[in-house]
């Protein structure tokens, strides 16, 4: 029997809690060694160990496509369930079932995603402070890298929506973010926000920034790519 009124409204708040917050920690715990090399980058760089600081900006790079990347997409996989309607979806089942299903595939893309990262960053500060005539250039490399990290939002929702090779989920997913980048942008921004929050309470950061950034994410992927099927579709019926 569905339980009404009040409350059946703080049951139902209750549930939402819970499923945000079991896979949120599910999120961390499988990207631990990741959250960890960058919790200790922060203390080290409170203390000034710039040494020790870059060698654990390295090892989060090495760890990154290994531990973060399938747990994100394991994660855009249970709150794309949500978005769909499944609300009831097995969480734990479905997070390690997508981890394992989607592994090879998102760390593939993390190695992709990384090893570029880097490169245009580097690119960026070597022009910006060692070839200052050349800025322009540097500018436009932060663009590029302000792009690729940015269709991350539709890397992980592609991913967790639909099969396709690694290089037709990272080809659509900067295509995306250029040609409908709207979405993205509210997905960018609120996301900021709530990591803002997230830093003054950080229990917001364990029990809930993850899963929260990561259905906002899906929703406004699902809602472009809802568009797009419909422009294909209206297309297909006027050819025919």
């Amino acid at each position: 029997m569905e339980t009404r009124g009040i409350m059946g409204g703080l049951y139902r708040i209750c549930e939402w809690i819970m499923r945000i917050s079991v896979t949120n920690i599910l999120w961390l715990l499988c990207s631990a060694p990741f959250f960890f090399c960058f919790v200790m980058m922060l203390v080290m760089a409170n203390s000034n160990f710039m040494n020790e600081v870059l060698q654990m900006k390295w090892l989060m790079g090495i760890l990154a496509p290994f531990t973060l990347f399938p747990a994100t997409a394991a994660m855009f996989s249970v709150t794309r369930k949500w978005v769909m309607g499944d609300v009831d979806a097995k969480l734990i089942k479905t997070f390690f079932s997508s981890f394992k299903a989607n592994y090879k595939q998102a760390m593939l893309g993390g190695i992709f995603y990384t090893i570029l990262s880097v490169i245009m960053y580097a690119g960026y500060t070597i022009y910006m402070t060692e070839m200052q005539s050349m800025q322009v250039l540097g500018i436009v490399v932060l663009a590029m890298l302000v792009v690729l990290l940015a269709s991350l939002f539709n890397f992980f929702s592609i991913i967790a929506h639909y099969h396709a090779t690694t290089l037709q989920v990272i080809k659509n997913s900067i295509f995306m973010t250029i040609f409908r980048p709207i979405r993205v942008v509210v997905s960018g921004i609120v996301s900021v926000a709530i990591l803002f929050i997230g830093l003054k309470y950080p229990v917001i950061i364990i029990f809930a920034a993850g899963s929260l950034i990561a259905y906002l994410s899906f929703f406004n992927f699902y809602l472009t790519y809802q568009k797009l099927q419909q422009a294909v579709e209206a297309r297909e019926a006027a050819e025919s």
